[in-house]
């Protein structure tokens, strides 16, 4: 897995974006069309994430995220979960391990529940706690995308369609193997 620094900055996120405008970091959310809150938690390290076996999900995620930034600048804000939430304004989620806290993901996706931008929730599934999960999400008034990227028949896949069914929300399955369409999908999501 990849040592990433945790200073990057991907060229297009908001923190570049708000750079090269010379604005404030609330003020080029503002201007995002998609919340991307992405599951590091220890599974999302497991090897799985092409045929060779070399990359781990993580890894296939931070391409995936870096290129849909790259080619949409200033419009996906990133965050990353696991034990705790972060919001990650140079859109590079951190590589936590641990555990799979989804409740802690949607408290900080609340900041933009209401506001416009499309929420999408990115995870191999299983959280912590199931029913606190649903519970929080049933909060929302804005509705929450979920993309599965794990494998085939795994339970965290059933979970994350109710999660999204709980608030109206899309849900997608992206096969470990399919992180390569990673981006694509988000794509999908901010245009539907």
């Amino acid at each position: 897995m990849a040592n990433v620094n945790n200073a990057a900055i991907v060229q297009g996120s908001l923190a570049a974006v708000a750079k090269k405008k010379g604005q404030s970091l609330a003020a080029s959310f503002l201007e995002a069309k998609a919340f991307v809150m992405v599951d590091v938690s220890a599974s999302m390290g497991a090897m799985d994430a092409d045929a060779s076996r070399e990359k781990s999900r993580y890894d296939a995620a931070c391409e995936q995220l870096a290129t849909l930034q790259k080619e949409n600048p200033g419009e996906i804000a990133v965050g990353c979960f696991s034990n705790r939430a972060e919001f990650c304004p140079g859109g590079v989620p951190i590589y936590f391990g641990s555990m799979t806290d989804m409740v802690a993901a949607l408290r900080l996706m609340k900041m933009a529940d209401g506001c416009g931008i499309r929420l999408i929730l990115i995870s191999d599934g299983e959280p912590n706690d199931e029913a606190s999960t649903l519970s929080e999400a049933r909060k929302f008034t804005s509705k929450i995308d979920t993309i599965y990227v794990g494998p085939e028949g795994d339970p965290g896949r059933e979970f994350l369609k109710k999660l999204s069914a709980a608030t109206g929300g899309i849900s997608i399955t992206n096969q470990t193997e399919q992180l390569g369409k990673l981006s694509e999908n988000i794509t999908r999501l901010i245009a539907a």
